[in-house]
């Protein structure tokens, strides 16, 4: 199914499809694109508090701690909201 098919047909309501390489989700509603936007700029937001003077004990707490919390609740909303992940290569209907 192409993203664009599966933005018009998805009477689940995900927020998030299954990539079709690899492993992981793609956005394909409005929540999901705002999910992810705010996920992107709290990340650069952490990415500014460090400069080339901050100790490393500093950027562990000002950036480090802050994008591993980040990124699981991304992950978990992406979980609950998306498709079941899992390994993909492509269109099984393409290789034929």
């Amino acid at each position: 199914m192409k993203y664009s098919d599966f933005v018009k047909d998805n009477p689940n309501h995900l927020w998030f499809k299954r990539k079709w390489y690899g492993w992981g989700w793609t956005p394909v509603t409005w929540q999901g694109w705002l999910v992810t936007l705010v996920y992107i700029c709290l990340v650069i937001l952490c990415a500014l508090t460090i400069n080339e003077n901050s100790p490393a004990k500093e950027i562990a707490f000002t950036f480090l701690l802050p994008v591993v919390l980040l990124t699981a609740a991304f992950i978990r909303i992406a979980y609950k909201k998306g498709e079941s992940p899992k390994w993909q290569w492509g269109n099984k209907k393409d290789v034929n």
